[in-house]
């Protein structure tokens, strides 16, 4: 009797314990019932209409009910109160944060016995915003209610002045192409409540007609910049010089279609110029175009300002654009923009006239072939999920934003698509404070999106989804449990499962999971396909490649986890029809392979299956047998030189054992510029050259570098050693710092080259390659030297 007393009273403490902590947490926090904001009077009301209008919208989707808009205090409930500093007391040198540009106070306080009042003050209209965004990410919500917590009070100041994101309707896009007005403005508007202060469109270049686009792009302009002026932000225009500037018709005809959209478009900021990419107009040219250009903007807007970028400049053309801004430093030009192609944005910083701005263009849509390519990323994933994929990278891109903003006044950033949603808060939020903690961010990010049920659980799984990316698939096993993480989450909180956030997160993980059954499965079809060649002399020839294909083709006959499959499949659906992303060029008629298509190649081969049937196929047109073993030998061991030789996949992170590339991520911005090889995709990655799986290659593009070194070391100090590399173009290798001499040079793409290495370089038993870079200044990134495979040959 006595022990069971014991466990009752247990029971009974455990229970009082659990709600007085809840109690605890109740107190913490004011339960949003009988919800008002007050509107100051007119005149301030003006500046504060938008700030109340988006409180009140975005709350009511949140508790469920009707929030009032007033001009009394109630006598219970819950009560927003928005108002605005007077415009002479805010400047850039107040000491208070609710006083400088952008700035904001929240404060909440007892406003009688039975009501709470939530103060948001802003410095201006913007910062009215900024601090209903405060509120909003930090609103508690779910299916059992919604509050506000107890510590909600702060003021804030952004550090960077500039946070914008181009978000261009055009076809080339991968989902807003599709969207209507209302499905931007609520796009717009979350960016803001996030930080943003500007917003880019793409109304004039990129020609092509989209199958999705629900207004025309000249509708959709203005209705953005009307959009952008309601909410108070700045609506900036893209607009390259894609044609001939020495061609004085197509300069007419560009100018009067400029002059066109300015007389058109209600509201207008700034224009940016990019120098190339696309356009290869020498600055002597574009330049006097820029000034143009605002001459024609400044009559229809004369507060806008035109910008410009040295993308895709050598050496002669960014010395001329800095000399003449040195020189003449016109009135007409706005400021230098750094973006892909551009030179260092520390170079455009400090040969920049400090009169001038300078803005980071950061590309934060692509995983491969731009500017900042996925750190340490498995080539299963880049013929897969390819250069546009979901891309959540928080922690990569919080470093890479405080790496390079120290060199500017904000940013702009790139982006075509929803995909890269995340990393778009992760900019944003860095830019108002560099100090953000990431997973703090995403806390924010979840709680605002998925409810504060799910938000803690939900950021470690966007965490989860960027370490999915690191490293070798094959022995990353937490992409199972991020996967499970995933599935979890789900059952959780099925309410956000039409929530295309919350779509995208779900694909990405079952996806990445996907990719890693596979890989684990075809390696093993492909190591079992080539011990059937090795048996060639005893099967003979032809029935040891029959037996090859046969076992290779169960990638498709047998295949592994269709479930997951299917999986993906349905949320591709559900992400088209909840959002417009395109994830196939047949199926939902996106732009392009390299534009979000994933589901085109989530069955691609990973492994060398396209190339070894390409090779099967040319040795049964061999005449002799003998000659048909010799090679189905070379093909089996085409990674397996034999003792004493090397072999690496040089771009491949899990078959590169003799790579140099430095270690994690680093906070030098050089060395985040030229973090991995590049991924490189012909035939719209269908290609049968030799590493298939991967096409990774590194190359002279100075945004993705050479590879630092080949080491080698425990080398017969007696031997002879040949190096003999793949790629295309050309190759300049040295050996312990000598430059090696070629016996054999093939240019063309899978083309071997060889190198002997003299006999004294290896005596010491030690070998170090490193490479010389093809001079390549005026060669457009996609066709410079690269070099895919390396092998170090004992002779």
């Amino acid at each position: 009797m006595k022990r069971k007393a014991e466990q009752f009273w247990f029971v009974v403490s455990i229970a009082i314990l659990l709600l007085a902590m809840e109690r605890s947490v109740e107190a913490r926090r004011i339960d949003l019932k009988n919800v008002a904001i007050i509107q100051p009077a007119a005149p301030e009301s003006e500046r504060t209409a938008v700030a109340a209008r988006v409180l009140k919208e975005e709350l009511e989707k949140r508790i469920g009910e009707r929030v009032r808009l007033t001009d009394a205090r109630p006598s219970k409930g819950v009560v927003f109160e928005i108002s605005v500093q007077p415009a002479d007391s805010v400047s850039n040198g107040a000491t208070l944060p609710e006083r400088r540009p952008e700035g904001f106070r929240v404060e909440l306080k007892a406003a009688g016995r039975n009501v709470t009042a939530v103060q948001i003050v802003g410095a201006d209209k913007r910062g009215a915003l900024y601090g209903v965004g405060h509120v909003l990410r930090a609103v508690e919500w779910g299916p059992r209610g919604a509050w506000v917590p107890s510590e909600i009070s702060t003021t804030s100041a952004p550090q960077y002045g500039f946070r914008g994101f181009q978000i261009g309707y055009r076809n080339t896009a991968n989902s807003w192409d599709a969207w209507t007005p209302e499905q931007y403005e609520q796009y717009i508007r979350e960016l803001v409540l996030f930080g943003a202060n500007a917003i880019e469109n793409i109304p004039i270049q990129d020609s092509d007609p989209s199958p999705h686009m629900k207004l025309s792009r000249e509708e959709m302009n203005v209705r953005i910049s009307r959009i952008c002026q309601d909410y108070g932000i700045e609506y900036w225009v893209w607009v390259p010089a894609d044609f001939d500037l020495a061609d004085s018709a197509k300069k007419a005809e560009g100018l009067e279609l400029f002059a066109r959209f300015c007389r058109n478009t209600p509201y207008l900021n700034g224009v940016f110029v990019p120098g190339g990419d696309p356009g290869d107009n020498h600055p002597r040219l574009l330049l006097p175009h820029v000034r143009d250009l605002a001459t024609i903007l400044r009559q229809s807007h004369p507060n806008a300002t035109v910008w410009m970028s040295l993308q895709g400049f050598n050496r002669e053309k960014a010395d001329y654009v800095y000399t003449y801004l040195e020189t003449y430093q016109p009135d007409w030009f706005g400021g230098v923009i750094n973006g892909p192609q551009s030179p260092l944005i520390q170079e455009d910083r400090a040969r920049t006239p400090r009169k001038y701005a300078v803005r980071h263009y950061p590309d934060i849509t692509h995983t491969v072939r731009c500017l900042y390519q996925t750190p340490q990323w498995d080539p299963a994933f880049a013929v897969t999920l390819g250069r546009e994929p979901v891309n959540p990278e928080p922690v990569y891109y919080a470093l890479i934003h405080n790496a390079f903003a120290p060199f500017s006044h904000g940013f702009m950033a790139y982006s075509d698509g929803v995909h890269d949603d995340v990393n778009k808060v992760v900019f944003s939020v860095r830019a108002w404070d560099p100090e953000a903690d990431v997973r703090e961010i995403l806390r924010d990010y979840t709680r605002f999106f998925f409810g504060s049920a799910v938000s803690d659980l939900a950021a470690d799984g966007i965490l989860a989804l960027e370490r999915n990316w690191r490293g070798p698939v094959a022995t990353n096993g937490s992409i199972d449990a991020t996967l499970a993480l995933w599935q979890n989450l789900d059952r959780m909180a099925p309410e956000n499962r039409s929530n295309w956030r919350w779509q995208m997160c779900q694909l990405r993980a079952n996806y990445d999971a996907y990719v890693r059954h596979r890989l684990l499965y075809e390696t093993n079809l492909e190591n079992e396909a080539n011990e059937w060649l090795l048996r060639a002399q005893v099967t003979g020839a032809d029935s040891a490649a029959r037996m090859a294909l046969k076992i290779l083709e169960k990638a498709t006959t047998e295949p592994v986890r269709p479930e997951l499959r299917a999986r993906v499949e349905q949320l591709c659906d559900d992400l088209f029809r909840s959002i417009g992303l395109q994830t196939s060029v047949p199926k939902y008629r996106a732009s392009g392979f390299e534009r979000g298509a994933v589901l085109d190649f989530v069955d691609h081969p990973l492994n060398n299956r396209l190339w070894l049937e390409d090779q099967l196929a040319k040795v049964r047109s061999l005449t002799s047998e003998a000659e048909k073993i010799r090679r189905l030998e070379e093909i089996a061991r085409w990674e397996n030189p034999g003792e004493g030789s090397f072999y690496d996949d040089v771009g491949n992170i899990a078959k590169q054992p003799h790579v140099v590339t430095g270690e994690g991520l680093s906070t030098d911005p050089m060395m985040i510029r030229n973090p991995n090889p590049g991924f490189w995709a012909w035939d719209n990655n269908r290609s049968t050259w030799r590493p298939s799986l991967s096409t990774a290659m590194w190359s002279g593009h100075h945004q993705t570098g050479w590879p630092i070194a080949l080491q080698y070391t425990n080398l017969d100090s007696g031997a002879t050693y040949v190096l003999r590399v793949t790629g295309v173009g050309d190759a300049f290798p040295r050996a312990n710092g000598e430059r090696l001499v070629p016996t054999l040079y093939g240019t063309r793409l899978g083309e071997f080259k060889e190198f002997p290495v003299p006999r004294r370089l290896t005596k010491g038993g030690e070998l170090r390659i490193t490479w010389d870079i093809p001079d390549e200044a005026d060669v457009n990134w996609r066709n410079k030297s690269r070099v895919s495979e390396a092998w170090l040959l004992k002779r």
